[in-house]
């Protein structure tokens, strides 16, 4: 390659995609660019606190006839399982675990030449949207380095925005793939669930928490997607979707150009520079031509019904934890697992029964309307010292869930969601929204974004120069 192949963490992930296809560039220098970033900024913002060099090296040497990734560096959230490489779920309890087998996310990608390079961090059990723990500390935010990068992908997000990586995984339950995206100025899409095949996991045909890609800008997080979509039988909730490109999909019209929009779903309190944000976006998709409407579909009933869901998952997951390591375990998160077991049917039965309303309802929305925006967090990134947020607008919160609803009641609906940022917080960190369609949807939905994209620009800082982030 002509140019200096360290500067290669400047360039999209397609791009260079692009130039491995075409044997411009080699695997070792794209490999030596992404380490010589990470070298470079990492220790100040610590979202990259595992790599596996010697693993990585390895896998490029079995790559023959490279196609899908064409052997471009993968950053796996610490959540994930990668066989033989350190994964703590950024739980002191699990400092030293190396799995024996990797999730069939991970393997998915490897299968599509792939080379899972790291891991990044993650809140303890991904639970929060701050991203610290025990063991590696917090990762901030690239932008400003007093705030947080959001959670529970703030590591894949903040490795993104800093140019550490060109590709990484999220994870999200309640918003911690939508969340740190928006704050660290990149994509992330929650896809439907069963699209991105994971596990195998304990509870098989539950469907809150859900994987999926992480990216620069959208043709990137498009390519990404398809290469991690598709059916696995050891995942019953997946579906084929391999004869579909994505990525294909891109170069074609949007013809659905119906938006509703909502800073507060008409029951949430909103930060004023979300609820400003909000206004300035939907001002600029109207000069764009989408027809766009205030409104949003009924889901009052969304904070009760996922906060009891998801403490029941917890329970389910970590109970046999509470035994022998409480200690070890943060006491936000043993609350929510005490919460959990101390459910009853009733209540796991009257929540799935308004989880069902809420996804009818939503389905009846979008036939009046293609898309629906919602800022993607009820407020901007803050201060990195701060684990919660617990109070909005006057309205206060007793635990550390609450302020998570403008993603979390997303969750609770079957959609698609991809999150980007349209604009920056007076404290110089991007903020932004997420766009909602219909189940399996997610073509439209990254033909919207890209449009948004284009027009905001903000993915074209990316990657920024964390010594020099001041945005006019």
């Amino acid at each position: 390659m002509k140019n200096n192949s360290l500067s290669l963490w400047k360039k999209s992930a397609t791009q260079v995609i692009e130039l491995l296809k075409n044997n411009d560039i080699n695997f070792e220098e794209v490999i030596r660019s992404a380490i010589s970033r990470i070298e470079e900024v990492n220790p100040a913002i610590n979202a990259i606190p595992t790599l596996c060099l010697e693993r990585a090296y390895k896998n490029i040497k079995k790559l023959q006839n490279p196609r899908g990734l064409y052997g471009l560096p993968v950053f796996i959230k610490d959540l994930t399982d990668v066989q033989g490489v350190r994964t703590t779920y950024g739980s002191k309890i699990y400092r030293n675990h190396i799995p024996d087998t990797s999730d069939i996310l991970v393997q998915k990608i490897e299968h599509n030449n792939g080379i899972i390079l790291g891991k990044t961090n993650t809140p303890e059990f991904g639970a929060g949207s701050n991203t610290f723990n025990d063991i590696f500390g917090a990762t901030k935010n690239p932008w400003n380095m007093e705030l947080t990068s959001g959670g529970s992908s703030g590591g894949s997000a903040a490795a993104l925005a800093s140019g550490m990586a060109w590709l990484a995984t999220g994870s999200d339950l309640g918003g911690s793939l939508r969340n740190p995206a928006s704050w660290c100025g990149v994509i992330g899409l929650r896809p439907t669930p069963g699209l991105v095949a994971h596990g195998p996991s304990k509870l098989m045909y539950e469907s809150l928490s859900v994987d999926g890609p992480m990216a620069r800008n959208v043709d990137d997080l498009a390519v990404f997607l398809d290469n991690i979509k598709g059916y696995d039988i050891r995942d019953p909730l997946s579906r084929n979707a391999n004869n579909f490109s994505y990525s294909n999909s891109l170069n074609k019209p949007l013809l659905n150009k119906r938006v509703a929009y909502t800073s507060d779903f008409g029951f949430l309190p909103c930060h004023k520079e979300i609820r400003e944000m909000m206004e300035k976006t939907v001002a600029t998709i109207k000069n764009i031509g989408f027809c766009v409407s205030k409104n949003y579909p009924d889901i009052r009933n969304s904070e009760k019904t996922f906060q009891t869901l998801r403490a029941s998952l917890l329970a389910f997951n970590y109970s046999h934890l509470l035994e022998k390591n409480a200690k070890n375990i943060k006491k936000d998160l043993v609350w929510n697992i005490k919460k959990g077991m101390a459910l009853s049917i009733n209540d796991i039965n009257e929540c799935e029964k308004n989880k069902k309303e809420i996804y009818l309802n939503t389905l009846n929305f979008f036939k009046d309307y293609d898309f629906l925006i919602a800022p993607s967090s009820m407020v901007p990134p803050f201060d990195i010292n701060i684990k919660w947020i617990k109070e909005v607008e006057g309205k206060k919160f007793d635990n550390y869930v609450s302020w998570l609803m403008t993603a979390a009641c997303i969750s609770l609906t079957g959609c698609p969601a991809i999150a980007l940022s349209t604009g920056f917080s007076k404290k110089n960190a991007p903020i932004g929204i997420q766009i909602i369609a219909p189940p399996f949807q997610e073509s439209k939905l990254l033909k919207i974004a890209k449009i948004i994209e284009k027009n905001f620009s903000i993915s074209k800082l990316i990657p920024i120069n964390i010594n020099n982030t001041q945005h006019d």
